[in-house]
Order: structure tokens, then C-alpha cells, then sequence
């Protein structure tokens, strides 16, 4: 599956394996290996919920997949116009595969803002369906066509299909007691019936998702089934759709399980409540809403039952001082935000780092600086997640590397904030949080235990021969205080920003003292044990590429590539920011090129060369968007031959 770095090759985009005549010999059905398909429309066309039905669909089939959600920040952009496009990308195959694809094989699009702010990443003879109805003059000119581009000659490189998505619906509607408005709200679900038709998709779960989301509304929820079914049928006979195309199951791409399709954000959610169950300890989230974290808090809040508690507070800083109070409590403290909000934090974080307290701090990241772009991704974070407070305030930073891989990540975090008692920062990113993939649930018994021993009474003798309880004596192995939670006989001791005193943990203005407390907080994150670096070297190359977080998928697929076509190079991934893995080092200089791809202008980069005075070569972007496999592929192989 997509955690693991050893993988076949990826195919050629949608090659054709197999064909044969449908029922009755009246409709070829192909059989490819793998497709990628793109719903663009208005914002309010529904894309990203026709999106979100066929990926279900396809994953209860047993395809392997990846999606890229993509659209615009604002709630209600002007309909019709290019910033108002919404777009939902899923790459679905029989294999095992790893990003959501460089380019569309087919495009759905729902009027011609959809089709003009996609058509560029469309190779020739790519399938584009096209909504008719909305292809009027002066939605045309909202968006600079000065011709129809349906018969200007401008698509003639497609396969084109124009079918008048509105009409059918309105028409296939008929029947309903609904205005002409509300009955054209259903024309996604017409298309994502005719998809679903195309690409022998199952229908019972998304006809029991519309009954079930439109429980209180009935008429509604038949309209929406009308329509499903009335796509369904329109692709089945229409003489405009003379084939359909199968991707079998990927049976040989996931070990034996139980697998769902899940986000990044909802892998974390569950991660956490996990880490929560293993640590025999109550969560607390304390968050304030702010994209694309938001769905952390959606998720955490519906589950009480787990012993979950969240918070939605006032703003940023109360978010995160909620979280520490619950630490302090003897909670599996954790608050979520983007990069914005970290910056609002970093003052609590600092207290947090002085108090020696196990804190989650998950920095979902997107496009910045300020506001930025909030509903694009970004990796710009992670030098204010190492760097971003005042004073020496290290604090461990790790990052999931897929979708799923947000649920061991979760998990991780958990298990340095509880054993080390720190802050520990996660940063995921928006491409993870709202991309999703095939996920195997885990057993039980797999998961790690995490529980903790509270301080339960003093741990220190005086030399008149008292026992007292100091706060800040450490484990010998970790430098870890002890966890002590208010209320506990004999257990009462100073808590704050200011310096404290090693041992007592009494207010400390000695200046040896600070540096020595100082000294002491860093040695203990840079002991935390963390596993070494594993490196994918089948060919004894001379060239790395090494990565973190969210560019694996884009990073592995181009590796695959250049393999497939005779070149040596070797990857490596990294969970762990701060502390780097022991061996990191060692691996890099065993190469004579290093090239670091980065959603940034080369933070990583920078920390590799100055703490390993590595020459590292970086290969950046910042527009907003995951990498292209291609892209790298080319820049990769550049690196090879330079």
C-alpha cells in the first residue's frame, strides 16, 4: 500500500488491457488499468460531493486511489467566473499507485469557466463531457471565450462529448413538485450517474448516502435518486457513449484486511483518539475553526463516547491555552490550526516547552505568508514549527508522509509528547488533509502501548531526611519530569513562564541555572529515540532524493519512473524533523548528489546543509499545488546527468 517505499512501476496513464462487447453486443467495455478523471465546475455545481460519491464508490470496489479535492477559498466566489472553478481529481487503477495523477484522462465540465481552467492540463485524445446548456454567449464572455470552443475547432483534439446535462435533469425531473431552480441543483448527481455508468461503479452506497443525508427532505432525496439513475441510464442508451471501461479490483496491491477510504484529517482524528484509548488517557482538543484544520474538530466532536472533549474556543490563544490546561490535568492535550494559528500560538507553545507538560500541536499547513491561500497546500511551516518562538524552546517536529500514514503519525506524536513530556508539533498539510486513499484499519494488538505512570507521591529525600516531591528530577533515560496531576496530597508545585529550578522547580533568576535548564530541555529532545532513516537503494546509486512530508506520493512515482527506464537513484523519506533520525548523516554523505523537493523555497534544505554541511541541491514550488510526477521525474533525471 502507499506507506511502504518498495513498489512496482506505474503504468502508463489509462492503457487499454482488454476489450470486449457489453450485453447483447451493443457497447464495447475496455478494460484499463488505471484512469483519472476530474469534475470541474461553479462552486455550487456540487463537485466536490460527486467527488466524494464516486471515490466511496470506488474504494467499496477494491480499487487502489488517490484524490486531489481542489477549490477556491472563498464560500460563493462570482458564479461563473475562473476563480469561482471547483474541481474534485481522483486516479483510480488495479495496482498500486500513489498520487492523483499529472494529467486527466477525462473532465467533466459543468460550463466553460470549468472547461477553460482545465483544458491546459488535458493531454490529446483525453475525454472531455461537457454540460451544453451552460455554454450560452454570455457565459462565454465572463470567461473570454469570443467563440464557443465547442465548435471553433479549438477541442478537436478530444474526444468530446456534449450532452445538455440541465435539460435531463429538468426533464428526468419532470414528475417532482420542484422549480426549475432546485431541479437543476441535481444535474451532479445526473453526471455522477452517467460516470458511474461509464466506469461500472456501484450505486448502492451513494443512493443510501442521498436517502440518508436527505432523511428529513424525502422529495429531495427522490430528486437526487431520479437524477443518479437518470445519468445512469442516459449512458447506457445514448449512441454518444458507445463504451465503457473497467478497472478491476487492485487485489494485489493491499496486504489481507479491512480496509475504508479516508482523508488525512479524518486519519488523524482517528489517530488521536486512538493514541487516547492506548494511553488510558481523556482527549481534550482546544481549536479554534480555521482552514484546512477545521475537520479535526467536525470529527473529534462526534465522538464522546471515546472520552473526547472539544473545545471551539474564542480565538487561537484561548484554543491552545484550553489544551495546555488539560495537560496540566492529566489529558491528552491537543490543539489543530494551520500556519497562521501556530504563529498565534507560539507564546503557549514556549510555556508548554517551559513547563515540560505533553502538548499535540497539529499544523495542518497551506499557502502563506498571512492569510495566504487558504484552501491550497503548502510545506512553508517547517522552520517556524522548529524556530518559530522566543528564547531556546525545542520542541520535536514530525510529518505524515500520505493521507493514511495521518493515523501512525498521530499516533507517534503521542507517544514522544507522553514519554519525553513536550510539545510535540505534526504538520500535515492540505493535500493530505483532504486528499484520501485506501486506508487498512488496524488490529488492536498492533497498536502501541502508551499508558503512563502519574507521579503519585514525593520522589526525593532531603538530607535531613524528608521526602518531598520535585517536580523537575528527571527519568535518567528520557530527562523527563514527572506528570503530577493537581489535587494529588503532597504533589503541590509551581507552575509559569518563568524559569524554574532544576529539581524543585522553584522561580530561578541564577544564570547558571538557566543555562543549564536551557541545556537540559535540548539534550532531552535530542534523545528521543526515533527510528533511523531507511533508504530505497536497489541499485547502489549515486544520486538521493530525499523528502518529508506529502511530496512521497509525487516523489515516489517519478523514482518509479526513471527506474522503469534504466536509471539508479535512491529515496528517502523523513518522518522525523527534530530530532533527524541518527543515521541521516551518515546516509547523506554516501551520495554524491543530494536533491531535496520541497512545497517551499527550501527549508529543508537549508537545515540539511547547516547541520550536515551537505551540498544539497533543492528543487522547489510554491504555487500551491502537489508536485507532478513528470515534473520530478524530469528534474530528478537533470540531477542524474549534471
Amino acid at each position: 500500500m502507499t506507506s511502504q517505499v518498495s513498489r512496482t512501476a506505474e503504468q502508463a496513464d489509462g492503457a487499454v488491457v482488454g476489450e470486449q462487447r457489453g450485453p447483447g453486443g451493443t457497447k464495447d467495455v475496455r478494460r484499463l488499468d488505471r484512469v483519472i478523471i476530474r469534475f470541474a465546475g461553479d462552486s455550487g455545481d456540487g463537485m466536490q460531493l460527486t467527488g466524494d460519491r464516486f471515490t466511496s464508490e470506488t474504494a467499496s470496489f477494491g480499487n487502489d486511489l488517490s484524490t486531489l479535492p481542489n477549490f477556491p477559498a472563498e464560500i460563493r466566489a462570482p458564479a461563473g467566473t475562473l476563480p469561482g472553478v471547483s474541481s474534485f481529481q481522483l486516479h483510480f487503477a488495479d495496482h498500486d499507485i500513489l498520487t492523483p495523477g499529472d494529467a486527466p484522462n477525462v473532465l467533466v465540465a459543468m460550463n466553460p469557466a470549468a472547461l477553460k481552467a482545465n483544458i491546459a492540463d488535458l493531454p490529446r485524445g483525453a475525454e472531455i463531457i461537457v454540460n451544453t446548456d451552460e455554454f450560452t454567449k454570455r457565459a462565454m464572455q465572463k470567461v473570454g471565450y469570443a467563440a464557443s470552443p465547442l465548435e471553433d475547432g479549438s477541442l478537436d483534439g478530444y474526444s468530446l462529448h456534449e450532452v445538455p446535462l440541465t435539460t435531463l435533469t429538468v426533464e428526468a425531473l419532470k414528475d417532482f413538485d420542484l422549480s426549475r431552480k432546485e431541479a437543476e441543483r441535481s444535474k451532479n448527481m445526473f453526471a455522477l450517474g452517467l460516470l458511474s455508468w461509464m466506469y461500472h461503479r456501484p450505486t448502492e452506497g451513494t443512493e443510501k448516502f442521498l436517502r440518508t443525508k436527505f432523511a428529513k427532505q424525502p422529495q429531495i432525496a427522490e430528486a437526487n435518486l431520479a437524477a443518479f439513475r437518470a445519468g445512469w441510464n442516459f449512458g447506457e442508451t445514448t449512441e454518444d457513449f458507445a463504451v465503457s471501461y473497467e478497472i478491476a479490483p487492485a487485489t494485489t496491491a493491499f496486504p489481507p484486511g479491512t480496509y475504508r477510504n479516508i482523508s488525512g484529517n479524518l486519519a488523524l482524528a482517528y489517530g488521536l483518539i486512538a493514541a487516547s484509548r492506548q494511553a488510558d488517557l481523556p482527549l481534550f482538543l482546544g481549536s479554534y475553526p480555521i482552514t484546512p484544520a477545521s475537520d479535526i474538530l467536525h470529527e473529534l466532536s462526534r465522538h464522546k463516547n471515546f472520552g473526547v472533549r472539544t473545545f471551539q474556543a474564542e480565538d487561537e490563544i484561548a484554543g491552545i491555552g484550553a489544551a495546555l490546561g488539560a495537560a496540566f490535568g492529566g489529558s491528552l492535550g491537543v490543539t489543530s490550526t494551520s500556519g497562521p494559528g501556530v504563529a498565534l500560538k507560539s507564546e503557549t507553545i514556549g510555556l508548554a516547552v517551559s513547563l515540560e507538560l505533553p502538548l499535540l500541536v497539529i499544523d495542518i499547513q497551506r499557502g502563506g505568508p498571512s492569510t495566504g491561500l487558504p484552501t491550497k497546500t503548502e510545506q512553508a511551516d517547517l522552520l517556524q514549527a522548529m524556530f518559530g518562538r522566543n528564547g531556546e524552546a525545542p520542541v520535536p517536529v514530525i510529518a505524515p508522509c500520505t493521507p493514511a500514514d495521518c493515523f501512525e503519525a498521530a499516533m507517534e506524536a503521542a507517544r514522544i509528547a507522553l514519554t519525553y513530556r513536550t510539545p510535540v508539533m505534526l504538520l500535515s498539510d492540505g493535500y493530505l488533509a483532504n486528499g484520501s486513499e485506501p486506508w487498512r484499519i488496524p488490529e488492536l494488538d498492533e497498536l502501541p502501548d502508551l499508558t503512563v505512570q502519574f507521579a503519585q507521591g514525593p520522589n526525593h529525600t532531603l538530607e535531613d531526611g524528608t521526602e518531598v516531591f520535585w517536580p523537575y528530577k528527571r527519568d535518567p533515560q528520557t530527562l523527563a519530569r514527572p506528570w503530577a496531576i493537581p489535587g494529588t496530597p503532597g504533589l503541590e508545585h509551581r507552575i509559569g513562564g518563568i524559569e524554574k529550578e532544576d529539581g524543585t522547580g522553584n522561580i530561578s533568576y541564577a544564570p547558571a541555572n538557566h543555562d543549564f535548564m536551557v541545556r537540559t530541555r535540548q539534550a532531552k529532545i535530542d534523545g528521543i529515540d526515533v527510528p533511523e532513516l531507511e533508504v530505497d537503494d536497489p541499485h547502489e546509486a549515486r544520486t538521493l532524493v530525499l523528502g518529508w512530508g506529502s511530496t512521497y506520493g509525487p516523489i515516489t512515482a517519478a523514482v518509479r519512473r526513471l527506474r522503469t527506464a534504466g536509471e539508479s537513484i535512491a529515496q528517502a523519506h523523513l518522518r522525523h524533523l527534530n530530532p533527524f533520525p541518527r543515521n541521516l548523516g551518515a546516509v547523506l554523505k554516501r551520495y554524491d548528489k543530494v536533491v531535496i523537493p520541497e512545497m517551499n523555497l527550501g527549508q529543508l534544505a537549508t537545515l540539511v546543509r547547516a547541520k550536515y554541511l551537505v551540498d544539497a541541491h533543492s528543487y522547489n514550488q510554491v504555487n500551491g499545488m502537489p508536485f507532478k510526477a513528470e515534473q520530478l521525474a524530469t528534474a530528478l533525471k537533470e540531477a542524474i546527468d549534471g
